[in-house]
C-alpha cells in the first residue's frame, strides 16, 4: 500500500539546485521534501573519480554555507561531502531511490505519484538536470555492453585500445587521463577540430598529445557501427576500422522529456525544445509547478550550471511564499 503524505512543496531532484530550492522554501516556514530516483546529488556521484570542478568553491555554495576545501577548484569528493553536510545541517526531508511517475490534480491541490507513495502538495519544483539521459549512438552496436556514456576512471584500460567519441570537455579529459594511464586512445570527432568550448588549460594539452601521436584522432568523422572488437568509422579518406575493447560515447546529455511530459510540462517549438516556463518566476504551464537549474535550458545544456542555476531557488521560493498563506509566529 502506498504511503499518503502531504507537504507544502515537493522538489523533484536532489542535486545542488534541488537542495538549494528546498532550503529556500523551508526557510520561509513551509514544509518540503526532496525526491530523487537515485542517490543524494546523484549526478555528482556519477562524475569521474577525483574530477576537478571548473568552478571555484564559492560558486558552488548553497544556503549561504561556506564550501571548505584545500583545493583552488574542488574535487568531486569535496562536493559530495559538502552537499551532504548542508543537507544534514538543514534537516531536509529526503526520499531517495524513489521514482516520480506522474503529477495529478490542479493548482494548489497536486498529488505527486511515485513508485512508493502519493504525496499531496500545493507546489512542485522540478530540478532534474540532464545528466541522466545521454545522447545515444544511433548506429548498429551502439547499445553493446562495452559502450558507455559515462567515464569514471582510466585504470581498467591499461594497454587496451579505447575509442572516445566527442570533442568537448568530458571527452577531452577522458582521452587525456586514459592516455596517461597507459591506454591506447583513439578520439573520434564529428567536426573539424577540438571544440573551442573546451577549457583553455585542457584544449592545448589535448591538441599537443594528438600532434605527438600519443592520442590518435579522426576529425570530420562519423561512427558507422560498433562491433565487439572495433568501431567502424567513415573518415574523409574513406572507411576505417579502429580496434576497441571499450567505447566511451561522450556525446552530451539531455533533460528527461518523458518525465516532463508525465508531469504535464509542455515544451516550446524552438531549437532547444525548451520546457515551457516564465523566465521571471520559473513557473511552468502548470500553475504552482516550477523549473529550476539546468532543466530550464532544454537541449541547450550549457546555459545553466550550479553557479547560476542555484539562484533560481530564491526566486521560486519567494514566488511560492507570496502565493501561500504562511503561518506567522505569535
Amino acid at each position: 500500500m502506498q504511503q499518503i503524505l502531504s507537504y507544502d512543496a515537493v522538489v523533484i531532484g536532489a542535486g545542488p539546485v534541488g537542495l538549494a530550492s528546498a532550503i529556500e522554501v523551508q526557510r520561509r516556514g513551509l514544509s518540503v521534501c526532496v525526491i530523487d530516483k537515485g542517490a543524494l546529488v546523484n549526478s555528482i556521484v556519477g562524475y569521474p573519480t577525483n574530477m576537478e570542478f571548473f568552478s571555484t568553491p564559492e560558486l558552488l555554495e548553497i544556503g549561504d554555507y561556506p564550501f571548505p576545501t584545500a583545493h583552488y577548484k574542488p574535487l568531486r569528493e569535496d562536493a559530495l561531502d559538502y552537499y551532504r553536510r548542508v543537507t544534514v545541517a538543514e534537516k531536509l526531508t529526503l526520499r531517495l531511490y524513489e521514482r516520480v511517475v506522474r503529477l495529478e490534480g490542479d493548482a494548489g491541490e497536486y498529488t505527486v505519484v511515485t513508485d512508493k507513495a502519493q504525496i499531496a502538495t500545493r507546489h512542485v519544483i522540478i530540478a532534474t538536470g540532464f545528466f541522466d539521459i545521454p545522447n545515444k549512438l544511433e548506429v548498429p552496436g551502439g547499445n553493446l555492453p562495452h559502450v558507455s556514456h559515462y567515464y569514471k576512471e582510466p585504470y581498467a584500460h591499461v594497454d587496451r585500445p579505447v575509442v572516445v567519441i566527442g570533442a568537448k570537455n568530458s571527452a577531452a579529459k577522458a582521452a587525456l587521463q586514459m592516455a596517461r594511464a597507459g591506454a591506447h586512445v583513439t578520439l573520434v570527432v564529428r567536426g573539424a577540430e577540438i571544440s573551442e568550448s573546451v577549457k583553455y588549460w585542457i584544449r592545448p594539452d589535448l591538441i599537443n598529445r594528438i600532434k605527438e601521436g600519443r592520442i590518435k584522432a579522426y576529425f570530420n568523422t562519423l561512427v558507422q557501427a560498433v562491433t565487439p572488437e572495433a568501431v567502424e568509422l567513415l573518415t574523409p579518406d574513406g572507411p576505417v576500422s579502429v580496434p576497441a575493447t571499450y567505447v566511451y560515447a561522450l556525446t552530451g546529455y539531455r533533460p528527461d522529456y518523458a518525465l516532463l511530459m508525465a508531469l504535464g510540462i509542455t515544451t516550446q517549438n524552438d531549437a532547444a525544445s525548451t520546457p515551457s516556463h516564465n523566465p521571471e518566476t520559473f513557473e511552468t504551464n502548470r500553475p504552482g509547478v516550477y523549473l529550476a537549474g539546468t532543466v530550464c535550458g532544454g537541449l541547450n545544456t550549457s546555459r545553466w550550471f550550479i553557479e547560476n542555476g542555484r539562484y533560481h531557488a530564491q526566486v521560486i521560493a519567494e514566488h511560492i511564499a507570496a502565493t501561500t498563506n504562511v503561518p506567522q509566529p505569535s
